[in-house]
């Protein structure tokens, strides 16, 4: 028999997002979870196996595509509570405003199973950590958005953690990725969306047009016969 994946700690699964500081509020969580699994969504579709694309390109670009989702979605002004504290391939964001949010980063893979890599904290993670929570209890904490994934890579949920230490998990909250209905709306309406106003490559509907015609190869020149002397 297969081992049963555990799961996580009742005194993590009953605290929330909201309980460690008032900025993580799950509509805020609920918008950078729909950003990430969009752009995984992207990925997929931009993905071309014909030329080589295998699942490592296509994790790397879907998390290019989501460090830009949040970025953009930052500087666009319509999400004031959201920030870019590092930018680099680390890539750390503030859920929060006025100096004193919360930083996060997120991964793909096994909520339950993070990396060493996963848990490793940035030092300007931990100072602006520090400032959001105090020092005490910022102390050997992490918050991250895990990416969980499925068949043909596809997200099959995404997890908020809060994580402190290499064996101790605080908080294990599955964040809700689709949209309740309107009033009077049917379940069917549920989908993804894209928060920052990008819904991703369009599709196909119509065949590429064909390639042009190669221009005719140019006749070779005839070699110029080298004169006699110097170049004086």
């Amino acid at each position: 028999m297969e081992p049963v994946a555990e799961s996580p700690p009742a005194a993590a699964a009953a605290r929330l997002p909201w309980d460690f500081h008032p900025a993580l509020t799950e509509e805020r969580l609920r918008v950078c979870a729909r950003m990430l699994a969009n752009a995984r969504r992207d990925a997929l579709a931009m993905a071309s196996y014909e030329l080589g694309d295998d699942p490592w390109s296509v994790g790397c670009r879907a998390f290019a595509f989501g460090r830009h989702r949040l970025k953009r979605a930052a500087e666009s002004g319509e999400y004031p509570w959201l920030e870019v504290l590092d930018d680099s391939a680390h890539f750390v964001f503030v859920i929060g405003s006025n100096g004193q949010g919360v930083p996060v980063r997120f991964y793909r893979g096994a909520a339950d199973d993070p990396t060493d890599r996963t848990l490793k904290r940035q030092e300007i993670e931990a100072e602006q950590l520090s400032l959001a929570l105090g020092e005490e209890a910022a102390d050997g904490l992490v918050f991250r958005f895990a990416v969980e994934t499925g068949e043909g890579g596809r997200v099959d949920r995404v997890v908020f953690l809060a994580l402190r230490g290499e064996d101790r998990v605080e908080c294990f909250w599955p964040v809700p990725l689709e949209i309740p209905p309107a009033a009077g709306a049917t379940a069917e309406q549920l989908r993804l969306i894209a928060d920052d106003g990008y819904a991703g490559p369009p599709a196909q509907t119509e065949p590429a047009p064909p390639m042009p015609a190669p221009l005719p190869r140019r006749k070779p020149m005839a070699p110029i016969s080298r004169r006699q002397g110097g170049l004086f």
